[in-house]
């Protein structure tokens, strides 16, 4: 946030129109986590289809999946799956309950809350996939 002084002598504090409320970042995490997830339909429907062009090079593709770093890609997938599928029941919320926007901010940080939630057994479930038989 920025201020100035008048003069008056007076602080005169200005927002800009990005203010950081919770409603602006539920917007940006699901525009965001929206455009993750259909890249990722995307290359998915493409690596799929290589198995009726070449089975060797779907064979080789899935080969290329399983290392470490794509393990912790997989994690951030569901991660943007599990915060944008809340995210979006909350979105039908205020727009189809009458009190929806009234409890737009309480219900942002319950799907944040819901998020991690399932996220915390989940990461531990994937790193073990991941690390446990090394």
């Amino acid at each position: 946030m920025t201020s100035t002084t008048d003069a008056t002598g007076q602080v005169v504090r200005s927002r800009s129109i990005y203010r950081g409320d919770p409603g602006m970042w539920s917007w940006v995490l699901h525009r965001i986590t929206g455009v993750t997830l259909f890249f990722f339909l995307f290359v998915h429907v493409l690596d799929t289809a290589l198995v009726r062009v070449s089975p060797e090079a779907y064979d080789a593709v899935i080969e290329t999946y399983k290392n470490p770093v794509v393990g912790i890609l997989e994690l951030g997938l569901l991660a943007a799956v599990v915060y944008h599928a809340f995210n979006g029941v909350r979105v039908i919320l205020i727009d189809f309950w009458s009190k929806g926007p009234k409890y737009q901010r309480l219900m942002f940080w319950i799907v944040l809350a819901i998020s991690v939630a399932i996220m915390i057994p989940a990461s531990g479930r994937i790193f073990y996939l991941l690390f446990g038989s090394l």
